[in-house]
């Protein structure tokens, strides 16, 4: 083979075997009413979107906050502790669980992808993993967290980052490739402002 002649051949792509979760008139329901009801509601009225989510089978806690331009590729893949912030124009590409701890921010603009494909096999084959969102994690604005990855307690994943490996507690990480640069210090609650 020539460096001109493709190495995949997407003829032969087939996900017959991925399971959705949920029937096509369903998965067609879900997004349209994503499509129209998440833009269209107001700031103030984040109780309707997670009320919608829930419909859709999310396990969303309470005191979760989720910006309208928000977007979930399956809800039901999804559960959201309580007090987390998902931010604007976040996707939650949820073709495996997505499932994020309390008190989580997740910023504007990041991409949480648990699918890929697999880049040695010519017919290009699906791939997924989970992703885990630890207690108290925030990951900041236009990040990107790959398949697999498993974000712990307590860490900072610093804004532009590409995460595709496991970030450990407590820590402050950033780049992209996405590493551990220093410890998370705790805010000693003695000190008042």
């Amino acid at each position: 083979m020539t460096n001109d002649q493709p190495f995949v051949d997407l003829r032969k792509y087939d996900q017959s075997w991925f399971d959705r979760g949920r029937p096509a008139w369903y998965i067609f329901l879900w997004w349209l009413v994503q499509a129209i009801a998440f833009p269209l509601t107001p700031q103030p009225l984040n109780s309707l979107r997670c009320a919608l989510l829930r419909l859709f089978g999310a396990h969303i806690g309470k005191g979760v906050l989720i910006r309208p331009t928000a977007r979930f590729t399956y809800p039901w893949k999804v559960t959201i502790g309580n007090y987390s912030w998902i931010g604007d124009d976040v996707v939650l590409y949820s073709l495996d669980q997505i499932r994020i701890g309390e008190h989580c921010v997740i910023s504007q603009k990041s991409y949480l992808c648990t699918g890929s494909h697999d880049m040695q096999d010519p017919a290009f084959g699906l791939k997924t993993a989970s992703i885990t969102i630890d207690n108290g994690a925030w990951v900041a604005a236009d990040c990107f967290v790959g398949p697999g990855v498993q974000i712990g307690a307590n860490a900072v994943i610093g804004a532009r980052s590409s995460v595709f490996t496991n970030m450990p507690s407590g820590q402050v990480c950033w780049g992209s490739p996405c590493h551990p640069k220093m410890v998370r210090i705790k805010p000693d609650p003695s000190i008042t402002s």
